[in-house]
């Protein structure tokens, strides 16, 4: 059926008139076929059939109670013709129950109210001065407000014609302005009810494509939710959706796993440190610092006794502010690092082996480079080399001690221990300067150390030398051939600078966000072939802010970089005297 069509029959079926408007909702008719059709005009789902039977009741409770009025006043009237129109009522009264209305043509209902307007006739006809004629509001109202245009323009020319006739059969009046007071009434009647009935449509109509249109958009987003929650089910790490008052929304299958794990484990979560043997403080679990209202970036715990199987995992937690400021809940990603904790760990182990080798050839490197340099008739030459030796060898036996307690898990005041004191910058500069001097010549890189000039700074010599060292080498070993390394240093009332300026391979935007994470290379330094640990930077960074001062790096990819190390320039607490 074409949409023209529906419209067509839509338009012409009969709607309730107003005073139907209380009616239960339409739903199915009953399937019974042996229930009485008055049982389903009160109990059933007959919404034509009960709005016929509900306006004729209406129009019979009034007409009964004016014949009660005539019979008890005794009034002078033509009692045959009145009771005519009466009975004639009271007959389609007893029609509009017991005719199954919804299994008819929608138009045949409109028979009820003009056979009204007819009997109403016969009433007015018995005796025009007593204002019957007032009944047909009744059927034009309804025939107005249910049948649309057709019944709106049937029901004023029906019963003006009707008024017409029982005016010319019985012409007394009572005033000459009820002859024309009635049809105007009529016509105001109709007129109203028809706009009514139109304006009820137009909202109708605009309120059922506007459900059609919230029924499409609940229909997307349930599709949206259905490709969500089927896109979070399907990756390997958990999602979980944590409201205000700590209950959780919305949780993938990932996080609900992890979550049943833990509560499997044992009676009680046994959940431990990133160390794997603390027990975790229940107020420092991860579900508990959420609802408290933290966000927190990968808290690193471990599920399980020690000993037994057990499993490490990640949990990240992001507030969501609402627009309007409140807080919002949170979302919280937990992700199984067993493997990669396991293999950081094993990494480790490897790297701390082979430090305790290290330490054992160098000390005896030690102990025969001191018992040389005091052996008597030594050239100055050769003791001067030496000693350089002995130095970069005190430097890579320190080296080694700080990769050992890196990767021992050590605390990291134990892996960098300082001492700093007042020193002058100049000659830890120059000596890490003479110390790659050598690797520099043979590569061809000239070392601008025009930039040395004394600096006072309170800092621990030997560790700052070991950092200026490491950028040294940095900037000759991924150097160009033929390039430059200049060296600047400045002093400000409370902070001395250092500057290493390269032309070397230079390093991604990528690169620096990732650049002090220890066993960190970069791609163009993985490319240059050059051997490294990557943990050079990463340590040399944390001995610099473990004296309180601070490293930043500004780079181009291949055209080099510059390195920064701020320094305090006096004790804690001090303050230089302003010139």
């Amino acid at each position: 059926m074409g949409t023209a069509e529906r419209e067509r029959r839509r338009m012409s079926e009969p709607h309730p008139a107003p005073v139907s408007a209380a009616s239960p909702p339409m739903r199915a008719p009953r399937a019974e076929a042996a229930t009485p059709h008055w049982v389903d005009l009160v109990f059933g789902d007959t919404d034509r059939a009960r709005g016929a039977m509900l306006n004729q009741l209406v129009i019979a409770a009034v007409v009964l109670v004016l014949a009660l009025v005539v019979l008890g006043s005794g009034a002078h009237l033509v009692a045959p013709v009145f009771f005519t129109g009466v009975v004639l009522i009271f007959l389609l009264t007893a029609a509009s129950i017991m005719v199954p209305w919804n299994s008819v043509a929608p138009l045949w209902v409109a028979v009820l109210p003009l056979a009204d307007i007819v009997g109403i006739a016969f009433m007015r006809a018995a005796e025009p001065a007593a204002g019957f004629g007032l009944l047909w509001a009744f059927p034009v109202l309804w025939l107005s407000s249910s049948f649309g245009l057709f019944g709106y323009i049937s029901s004023i020319v029906f019963s003006l014609l009707c008024y017409a006739v029982s005016s010319i059969v019985e012409p007394r009046q009572s005033t000459t302005f009820s002859i024309i007071l009635l049809p105007l009434l009529l016509v105001a009647i109709g007129t109203s009810a028809y706009l009514s009935s139109r304006r009820v449509e137009a909202q109708r109509r605009l309120l059922d494509r506007q459900a059609e249109v919230l029924v499409q958009s609940l229909e997307r987003a349930r599709r949206h939710e259905q490709v969500l929650t089927e896109a979070l089910d399907r990756v390997d790490f958990g999602v979980a959706k944590i409201e205000a008052d700590g209950s959780a929304s919305i949780m993938n299958d990932a996080h609900a796993r992890l979550q049943r794990d833990i509560r499997t484990t044992g009676e009680r979560p046994l959940l431990f440190a990133v160390d794997g043997t603390t027990p975790l403080d229940p107020d420092e679990q991860p579900m508990a610092r959420v609802r408290r209202g933290e966000a927190f970036e990968d808290q690193r715990i471990w599920v399980g006794e020690p000993g037994h199987a057990r499993r490490a995992i990640s949990v990240t937690a992001r507030r969501i502010i609402e627009p309007n400021g409140q807080d919002g809940g949170a979302v919280v990603v937990t992700r199984d690092v067993t493997a990669e904790t396991e293999a950081l760990r094993a990494r480790d182990a490897l790297v701390s082996s082979v430090s305790h080798e290290l330490r054992t050839p160098l000390t005896s490197i030690l102990g025969y480079i001191e018992l040389a340099i005091d052996t008597p008739g030594l050239p100055p030459s050769a003791v001067k080399s030496l000693e350089v030796a002995d130095r970069n060898a005190e430097r890579l036996l320190a080296l080694v001690g700080d990769v050992l307690a890196a990767s021992s898990g050590a605390g990291e005041q134990e892996a960098f221990a300082v001492t700093p004191r007042d020193i002058d910058l100049a000659d830890v500069v120059t000596s890490a300067v003479e110390s790659l001097s050598i690797a520099a010549g043979e590569r061809g890189i000239e070392i601008d150390a025009t930039g040395i000039r004394s600096v006072r700074a309170y800092a621990d010599p030997l560790r700052t030398q070991q950092v200026l060292d490491n950028l040294l080498s940095n900037a000759v070993k991924y150097n160009r051939p033929g390039g430059s390394v200049t060296i600047e240093m400045s002093q400000g009332q409370d902070w001395a600078e250092i500057s290493v300026r390269d032309t070397g391979v230079g390093l991604s935007e990528d690169d620096l966000g990732n650049l002090f994470q220890r066993y960190y290379r970069g791609v163009a330094v993985r490319k240059s072939g050059v051997a490294g640990s990557g943990l050079g930077l990463a340590i040399s960074r944390d001995i610099v802010r473990r004296q309180g001062g601070d490293m930043v790096v500004t780079s181009a990819l291949g055209v080099g970089s510059t390195f920064v190390v701020t320094l305090p320039a006096h004790r804690p607490g001090e303050r230089t005297p302003t010139p």
